[in-house]
């Protein structure tokens, strides 16, 4: 099952908006995988200095967001029906690689994914485990901290849920 979606919001004239596909891991091409998987890599395990399994067996589960600008992969989230990483639908790996940061181009991935999420599944509530230092960057697309911080690889992380 591959979308096409719209980018969606403004872009300052002088950045490419990003051409945005949500596929299954099956539609994922072997390029795409390999970028995602690599991507993921350089910013959660190398950029956060964190050790951990990047590939945790739910990748087959997920429906893949990629934000590609220029021909590169720019940016990336999972999104998951109900049921699978929380009760409510979820997203997560959400991520921007390092020369897209401080362009909008996370909001625009956060605008996608809650987008994608209501395209594949339907409008309803969304949950979000969120590196703590990132709860404001996840309040102004409407999550709310649900009071249930936990560490994840020493990393300290909140629960956040959108409703619908």
């Amino acid at each position: 099952m591959t979308f096409k979606l719209w980018s969606i919001g403004r872009h300052p004239a002088h950045v490419t908006a990003p051409v945005w596909r949500l596929l299954s891991f099956d539609d994922l091409r072997v390029l795409e995988l390999y970028e995602v998987l690599r991507l993921r890599s350089e910013v959660f395990v190398v950029e956060q200095r964190c050790i951990y399994q990047d590939m945790d067996g739910f990748d087959r589960q997920a429906m893949h967001l990629l934000g590609v600008q220029d021909g590169e992969l720019k940016a990336y989230a999972r999104c998951f029906e109900p049921g699978i990483k929380f009760a409510e639908a979820s997203i997560g790996r959400v991520l921007v690689h390092s020369a897209a940061r401080s362009t909008g181009l996370g909001h625009a991935l956060m605008e996608q994914a809650i987008v994608a999420t209501a395209q594949v599944w339907g409008p309803q509530a969304i949950r979000v485990g969120a590196q703590a230092h990132l709860a404001g960057f996840y309040a102004k697309h409407g999550f709310k901290d649900m009071g249930i911080p936990y560490t994840e690889d020493g990393i300290p992380h909140l629960e956040m849920r959108r409703d619908a």
